[in-house]
């Protein structure tokens, strides 16, 4: 077996010297054939002709012209039936050269298109078989005559049919090659949805509880000396919102360990059955928060839950950060027929106030939230409130869409 991939290997690197061999086989394949009667008494008869010198000049040259059938196949076929013509109306008796003008049908065909093939095959077929009837002493209907006009169709179909099986393979292999490109842009594209999707998560819960800490040391650094009791109490919701932030990022982080490594996160995915422990932290730091929660907290998909989550979760933490020191925030979540709607709402300065938040996407909190969203076939908006404030608002299908129903 290794023996004849080397072969094959070589061959398709040396096409000059494959096609030198095959016409050093018809030549002598003709040669041989010159000498014998096919149509004798009992049957084909050896030594009873000789083929004169024009014909052996004429299976040398035909011969010669087909080492570079794969280099220039048309002038290659002309040249061979150019040679046969005058055997034909030359030869006698004639030499088997048209043995040279049936190959090199043969290679045409094989590296043309399939009506190509039938033209040119049908005038080689009419041609050689036409002057080989009516010239020479046999009659119109001899076997050698109607041999030639066998053997040239022959020598078209077989071309045809070695065309079309190539075709055939290398359609076949385009095909693999595009499903292995296919599955890697898919691969990834999957890796690059999961990078976006661990950031979001990174941003989320650093922005959330750095933005606690900040509020709660702020209180703390100012009522130190006049109030220590209220300062020691800011001092341990900040050590509970670092110790929560440290978790959380364990847990994400975990996300990215191989299988089989230790310490592997086993909590479940953050959702709405925390929401009142999230809320609770908001309003250890200050902010007033209302909520309002249907009965959906239960029913929601994994990945519907945790980006509802997660959009209250920056949603407050925007308020904390830009609505001012004044600020109220709502929570509301409800369900609406097959869809869950998540409204932020608070009644703090405007756009143009201070840090107010803006209504372009702005800052990576706001174009996460509408990424989780649209990952799921959602809907989010943003933007200010008439009157004051800033309202964010999500639109989450209860069936996600990769097919998960809730």
């Amino acid at each position: 077996m290794t023996t004849l991939v080397r072969g094959r290997g070589w061959a398709r690197t040396h096409p000059l010297a494959v096609d030198a061999v095959l016409a050093s086989a018809v030549l002598v394949c003709m040669v041989v054939g010159s000498f014998a009667e096919p149509y004798g008494e009992h049957g084909p008869t050896w030594g009873t002709r000789t083929p004169d010198i024009p014909s052996v000049l004429l299976m040398t040259l035909g011969a010669l012209a087909l080492v570079f059938r794969r280099r220039a196949p048309w002038s290659v076929l002309a040249a061979t039936c150019a040679a046969s013509l005058v055997e034909l109306l030359t030869g006698e008796p004639r030499a088997p050269v048209v043995m040279c003008a049936v190959i090199a049908l043969f290679t045409v065909a094989a590296n043309t298109d399939r009506s190509t093939t039938w033209r040119i095959g049908l005038v080689t077929m009419t041609g050689l078989t036409g002057v080989a009837m009516l010239s020479g002493p046999l009659p119109w209907y001899a076997q050698e005559n109607l041999g030639i006009f066998a053997w040239t169709g022959m020598a078209a179909a077989a071309g045809d049919a070695v065309r079309s099986r190539r075709a055939f393979v290398d359609a076949i292999r385009e095909r693999a090659e595009r499903a292995e490109r296919t599955r890697e842009e898919e691969a990834r594209r999957r890796v690059a949805e999961e990078r976006l999707r661990i950031a979001r998560d990174l941003h989320d819960v650093v922005a959330h509880h750095i933005a606690l800490v900040n509020v709660q040391a702020g209180v703390a650094a100012h009522v130190m000396d006049k109030r220590p009791d209220q300062a020691k109490e800011a001092l341990s919701h900040v050590r509970d919102a670092s110790r929560s932030a440290l978790n959380e990022l364990r847990a994400t982080v975990g996300l990215l360990r191989q299988t089989g490594d230790p310490e592997a996160p086993t909590e479940p995915a953050p959702g709405l059955h925390r929401l009142d422990e999230l809320v609770e932290t908001f309003r250890n730091a200050g902010l007033p928060v209302e909520v309002a929660l249907g009965q959906v907290g239960l029913d929601l998909a994994a990945a519907v839950d945790l980006a509802a989550f997660r959009i209250i979760q920056e949603a407050l933490t925007n308020v904390q950060k830009h609505a001012g020191k004044d600020a109220k925030a709502e929570v509301s979540v409800v369900r609406v027929g097959p869809n869950v709607e998540v409204t932020v709402i608070d009644d703090g300065p405007g756009p143009g106030k201070g840090d107010a938040q803006n209504t372009d996407g702005g800052g990576h909190g706001l174009l996460g939230m509408r990424e989780r969203v649209t990952a799921l076939g959602g809907s989010c908006s943003a933007g200010p409130r008439y009157g004051g404030g800033f309202r964010v608002h999500a639109i989450l299908p209860v069936t996600t869409a990769k097919g998960g129903t809730a």
